[in-house]
């Protein structure tokens, strides 16, 4: 009985959110657009899928690949390897790259998620240890940054402002293109010479230009989230200003050998066939997000964002209301997926997370 009551939900919930669907399928198609038109431009060919090992020197088909996503981001060039590990490895890269101690890095949404807040203010290795100076701004009750404080802040002339797009692990709403073009229009008309960063974790192929396109310095994430379209098995990316991109890649690998080096035996196909499905399988994301959003909120859950309100990443809050529930919630994801669906999630340390961390992944990836 409970089932059938859930299913002539869903079915009421589905015929709510079709015109958001189609919506959603539009945007997709645009996005596939700019995705193609990138691969045409560069001619990518059957010879570029195939990788280096040893050094890399000379490796065509990373250069292609770089080429590639410089074109989808709007981007002077950039940066796309196995070696980078996470989103926060290469937004760790553009801060170490950029920054130099005495300088100054400014944030406006508040407290950092752990895992990047340890590389700027952590212990051993950190911005902080190496006499970088970092200003944590809060952000208005609304989730954006407060442009007027922010501008005040620019008097003393930041070297980096970072800016995250998602709302992420906080209960707020992520930062838009719109949003992102108005802080860097703020900024650049007042200290031209600040750098702005942003965050791009889980907002690629969200909408139809990405943070470069609308001025920012640079922008990094991770392939195992919305760029690698879900067959990436590792990796990461910078986008950006030719040059910031290079001291990025001096980060990664060695100054004199930056981006002239890195080896991409088994990935390169991946990686290239992963941008190319992007477009569909964010898409995809979306629309469950735009579902989960009006079936929970049915339910008596707040959500965030609601159903029908502007998205700029595929993140999708629900405040379920105690461990409890969100342990049986991850625990139904996880016996509906494809992979270790007999696993019972359950809380535990994860390195660079101070709380009990519990994910329902039962995924290829």
């Amino acid at each position: 009985m409970i089932q059938d009551r859930i299913d002539s939900l869903a079915e009421e919930v589905v015929g709510e959110v079709a015109s958001l669907w189609r919506r959603i399928d539009a945007l997709a198609m645009a996005n596939v657009r700019r995705v193609l038109g990138a691969y045409s431009a560069a001619r990518v060919s059957d010879f570029h899928l195939r990788g280096s090992t040893g050094y890399g020197y000379g490796d065509a088909g990373r250069k292609v690949l770089e080429t590639v996503y410089a074109d989808i981001f709007g981007a002077e060039s950039a940066l796309v390897r196995p070696q980078i590990v996470s989103g926060t490895h290469a937004l760790a890269l553009c801060l170490f790259g950029v920054l130099r101690p005495g300088e100054e890095l400014i944030t406006v949404q508040g407290k950092p998620y752990d895992t990047l807040e340890a590389v700027i203010a952590g212990e051993a290795g950190s911005l902080a240890d190496f006499g970088v100076k970092y200003t944590r701004m809060e952000a208005l009750p609304d989730g954006s940054p407060d442009l007027k404080a922010l501008f005040r802040a620019l008097d003393r002339k930041p070297r980096v402002l970072l800016l995250q797009r998602s709302g992420g692990y906080a209960w707020r709403r992520g930062l838009s293109v719109t949003d992102l073009r108005s802080v860097v229009d703020l900024v650049k008309g007042k200290s031209p010479d600040t750098v702005v960063v942003v965050d791009n974790c889980y907002g690629e192929f969200v909408e139809v230009l990405e943070p470069p396109a609308v001025g920012a310095d640079l922008c990094a994430g991770s392939l195992i989230k919305n760029p690698g379209g879900g067959i990436a098995p590792t990796g990461g990316y910078v986008a950006g200003r030719s040059k910031l991109v290079s001291l990025a890649a001096n980060r990664l690998t060695a100054p004199g050998l930056g981006e002239a080096v890195g080896a991409t035996e088994g990935f390169l196909r991946l990686f290239f066939q992963g941008v190319f499905l992007a477009p569909h399988f964010v898409a995809e994301a979306l629309k469950g997000a735009v579902f989960a959003a009006r079936f929970f909120e049915r339910l008596g859950f707040e959500v965030l964002p609601r159903f029908d309100e502007p998205r700029s990443d595929i993140v999708q809050g629900i405040r379920l209301g105690s461990a409890a529930k969100l342990l049986s919630f991850c625990g139904a994801v996880q016996a509906m997926s494809p992979v270790d669906a007999h696993a019972r999630p359950e809380g535990g340390a994860l390195p660079g997370y101070r709380d009990q961390v519990v994910m329902a992944a039962g995924t290829f990836v």
